[in-house]
Order: structure tokens, then sequence, then C-alpha cells
């Protein structure tokens, strides 16, 4: 027979009402009769009726977490950071990959809601109006991950994306090179992604180097689109000496394009990456890159989260990490 909430508080030698307070973290409890009630849950293998407790509480301990695209090394890393913080404070994560498909989102944002979850953690591909619109219309406490809204309406946890692109770039034109080639997101998409090609060309111009779309290509942060991009760039037959990339997967891509052509990274063409996932200190030769604090992006937009879910304050509404330049093999 299923132990119940009044064995535990004949166990612990209090009220079903004191039981009932500790389980849902009421403060009015004091520590010594808190202790006894754990103590008497532990013993007697007590689980409380997760669905009942929400029906009354209108609380399910439950986070959702969206991201949009699960096969790519950066997301994980950002989750575990998050899951770790939560299960610190026994939350449960309910994980979403919307496939880079807007209206995935949307729908999995609806479930979440079904679901009941307490929060939600955002990691988007676009952040459309009415999106945006959703989340207002559904009350889910929201915290961006990786990307901010325009009107910066939503609590975020973001790095500098322009000034890492810049810092990126900047680092190929004081070795010299004038020839610096991007590949990455559409530079018009209302996402991070987009940012980094503004960082590139907000480079150049200060250097006084014309921004050639003949040395730009845009699709994904796939391995392939760096592939195809330099296929793409090689084809217009101009000079290529540097290249800057919205990921490392893209760049690991056009390595191997690279290489394919005969061409020698770093001899003839300095290649960097973004995000520094782990493949990228494994791969040939080693990438230099951008890296991400992706564990700690993860950890402080869950602990801002859960601060709001409890109406507890916030320190502030959006976090700017700090972004580094990791060099390796590929540009030395």
């Amino acid at each position: 027979m299923a132990t119940s909430i009044k064995d535990v508080a004949r166990e612990a030698g209090v009220s079903i009402a004191t039981v009932s307070r500790v389980l849902n973290d009421i403060d009015v409890v004091n520590e010594e009769t808190k202790k006894k009630v754990v103590d008497a849950i532990k013993k007697l293998g007590y689980r409380p009726n997760i669905v009942a407790r929400s029906l009354k509480t209108q609380r399910t301990k439950t986070i959702g977490i969206l991201v949009p695209d699960i096969s790519s090394q950066f997301y994980p890393e950002v989750v575990r950071g998050a899951e770790d913080v939560s299960n610190i404070y026994d939350y449960n994560v309910i994980l979403c990959n919307s496939d880079f498909d807007g209206e995935k989102e949307k729908e999995y944002l609806k479930v979440l809601k079904e679901k009941m979850v307490d929060g939600v953690l955002y990691m988007s591909s676009s952040l459309q109006d009415e999106t945006l619109d959703l989340i207002n219309e559904l009350d889910l406490k929201t915290v961006l991950v990786e990307t901010k809204d325009k009107e910066g309406t939503l609590p975020s946890v973001i790095i500098d994306n322009v000034k890492a692109t810049y810092d990126a770039t900047k680092y190929l034109l004081d070795k010299g090179l004038k020839n610096i080639g991007y590949i990455g997101m559409e530079k018009e998409a209302l996402n991070a992604w987009a940012e980094r090609y503004n960082g590139y060309e907000k480079a150049l111009k200060e250097a006084n180097v014309k921004v050639d779309e003949n040395l730009t290509f845009f699709k994904s942060l796939k391995a392939n689109t760096g592939y195809e991009g330099i296929n793409e760039i090689l084809s217009s037959g101009k000079k290529l000496d540097g290249l800057v990339c919205g990921s490392d997967e893209v760049a690991m891509g056009a390595i191997n394009a690279l290489r394919d052509k005969g061409i020698k990274v770093p001899e003839d063409v300095k290649v960097i990456g973004f995000n520094n996932i782990s493949v990228a200190e494994l791969f040939y030769p080693k990438i230099t890159t951008v890296a991400q604090p992706m564990y700690d992006m993860g950890s402080v937009a869950m602990r801002m989260l859960i601060k709001i879910i409890n109406q507890k304050p916030i320190d502030q509404a959006h976090y700017v990490l700090e972004h580094e330049l990791i060099e390796r093999e590929s540009c030395k």
C-alpha cells in the first residue's frame, strides 16, 4: 500500500497541514520541524501526488526548455548548465526541439502551457512578433538564452555577438589579411546568429576594407553550409586569405572544402569558428574560435527563471556574459 501524507504526519508527529507546508516550501515551518518531516519522508519513501499538488498550488516544479537544434553541440551544454541548477532546486525539465521551425516552436509553447510548466527557457531560431505575442498570451514566465528580443521585454542571457565577431575579424585584420570572408546565418534573421555578420562588417569598415559580397555566404550554422560556402566563394574567382564562421561546424565544413581544393589552412587561408564546442579542439587543424560560456549561460538563465517563478527580485533583467577568442592551429 502506498505511503500517504497522513503516514508522514504520523511518523513526524506533526499535522498534515505542516507536512503540506514543508512540501510546498512555505517558510512558516521552523527548521527543527522541517527536519522531522523530511526525515519521515525519506524513511517512508513518500512521493507526493504531483497532479493533486499542482492543482492546489498551481505549480508543477517543472520547467520547459525549448531549443532549435538538439543535434548541435552548443545547446546540450547550455541545457546541462540549466538542468544542474534545476536539480538543486528540485525542478524537473521538459526538453523540446523545434528543428528551426517557427510553427513547431509555437506548438511547443502551447504544449508546455498545457503541461502547466512553471516557466520556460527559450532558445529561438527566430523571435517573430507573433511568437512573442503568444508567450504573453499564454502568460508563460520566460527567460531568453542566446538571443534578446528587440524591445528587451523578456529577461535574457546572451553574449555580445557583434563584439565577438568584431574581435574575430579584427584579429585577422591585425595579421595583415585583407580578403576576409564570412559564412553563417542570414543577416536579416531576428536572432543572435544574424548579429554575428554585423560584427564582421563593422570591423572591416573600421579598417577601411571594402565589404565584398562575393566573399560572404548565408544559409545555416551546419557543416554543409561551410562546405557549400567555400565552393561558392571560390567560384567567384575572388582571393580569400581569411574566413570568419558563424559556428565551429561551419568552420569544419569550410576547412574540408578548402582541403579538397588543395588550399592549406592556415598557410593559405586562416579560419575562425564560433562557440568553442569540444570537437573544435579535436578537429585537424584545431580551430581558432570565439568561445561562448555555454554552461554558464544555461545556469545563469535557470537561476534567473527560478527567482522569477518564486516572485523573488532578480539582480538584473539582461545578462551579457563574456566571450573569449581562443587561438589554435587554424590561424597560426
